[in-house]
């Protein structure tokens, strides 16, 4: 997959602030963008900003447009009747919808001369030239011009080279480039600068992952309440989550460490955030089997803490080592082996695998200490010592 685009807009603070102030001479981030990235991809929409194309400009004076009782709307639409005609309804004919537009008398032939002395009718039936409540002046400007929300707008589509994580291209564009432009001056402080395109995704994605996260603690919670009966053992259990995308951190850097020194980097990317939420379902299946096996030496062998716990570890030693050595031997070619694909899922097999190992040494030393001390003070609470008088 190709690496994913942004695209910074640049808002004008009035109708021609963009082009005028700096748009002539190109956009500023073009060149800061050019220096930081390694041969990025960037266009421009629109795509070309010489001043090449004749404007008719109608600027309409609001305090007068006011004492007449109209408004920015009954202005636009009577310039729009004036010239290229003002969208009025639609009706359907045969099942084709058809559009129905109003003119004025002279149609779509106004000549420029002439476009000022049309007649505008005011609410109060009042005829007026359209000179009377607007100056028309003759400009250049670009072949097309965008606005959104009605401010003037240029889009760049920037796409940074492979390699580099989508986080980091937007802090990237955001803190060297804008940031560095508007301390600078390059970009005046009425012209705002608004980064879209796949940042926005990134932003949702980002969001849902998080809420993901929040389901996914309670719903495992609940599942462990369901099995143990209880509502305290399943939080011992849970300790192990975060203890286990600790490692998974850890493992990430220590695979970057290593790796630097044969060229491998794995960014920490919102598909390596994935393995994560696969990590809190799988971490927990060791810590049950401990857990679980302790337990039911204490109720049904009436064994003391220390020595439920010792037995648990024991018996429970094999299946643990060997589902983990599965897992791990399951997802070492994801992780090790080159190939088609492995670059985009191996953040999540580095993060999963590392967990997974730290999840299991933190089984069999911490979990077994914790649950020793968690069952010797639930067996004090039930059965406390007796005092001799």
């Amino acid at each position: 997959a190709g690496p994913a685009p942004l695209d910074p807009r640049v808002h004008g603070a009035g109708p021609n602030q963009v082009h005028y102030r700096y748009l002539e001479r190109g956009p500023p981030l073009l060149v800061p963008t050019a220096l930081i990235f390694d041969r990025p991809r960037i266009q421009a929409d629109p795509p070309t900003l010489s001043l090449s194309q004749p404007l008719v400009e109608v600027r309409p004076d609001w305090d007068r447009a006011a004492e007449l009782g109209m408004t920015a709307e009954d202005v636009g639409f009577a310039v729009a009747a004036l010239t290229d005609g003002a969208f009025v309804d639609e009706f359907l004919m045969s099942d084709d919808k058809i559009d129905i537009y109003l003119y004025s008398d002279v149609g779509t032939g106004a000549t420029l001369d002439r476009l000022a002395q049309l007649p505008v009718y005011t609410p109060s039936g009042a005829s007026i030239p359209l000179a009377s409540i607007a100056r028309i002046t003759e400009t250049v400007d670009t072949s097309t011009i965008r606005r959104l929300d009605g401010r003037r707008t240029v889009t760049l589509n920037i796409i940074p080279p492979t390699g580099i994580a989508l986080e980091t291209d937007v802090e990237i564009v955001r803190d060297d480039v804008v940031s560095y432009l508007r301390a600078t001056g390059a970009i005046p402080a009425n012209v705002s600068v608004a980064i879209s395109g796949a940042s926005d995704q990134l932003q949702a994605t980002r969001e849902a992952l998080f809420g993901n996260y929040i389901v996914a603690l309670a719903i495992i919670y609940l599942l462990l309440v369901a099995i143990f009966t209880h509502w305290g053992y399943p939080l011992l259990i849970m300790l192990t989550i975060p203890l286990g995308v600790a490692g998974g951190i850890v493992g990430l850097w220590l695979f970057n460490a290593v790796g630097g020194l044969f060229g491998v980097h794995q960014a920490f990317d919102m598909i390596s955030m994935l393995g994560f939420l696969i990590l809190m379902g799988t971490v927990v299946n060791n810590p049950i089997l401990i857990v679980h096996q302790a337990m039911s030496n204490v109720r049904k062998a009436g064994m003391g803490a220390r020595a439920a716990v010792r037995d648990a570890v024991e018996t429970r030693l094999r299946p643990i080592a060997m589902s983990t050595l599965t897992t791990v031997c399951g997802l070492a070619p994801l992780v090790l082996l080159p190939g088609e694909g492995t670059e985009l899922y191996r953040g999540v097999g580095v993060i999963v695998l590392f967990g997974l190992l730290g999840t299991a040494i933190v089984t069999l030393t911490f979990l077994p200490a914790l649950t020793v001390m968690i069952l010797g003070w639930s067996e004090t609470r039930k059965h406390p010592p007796r005092h001799s008088p």
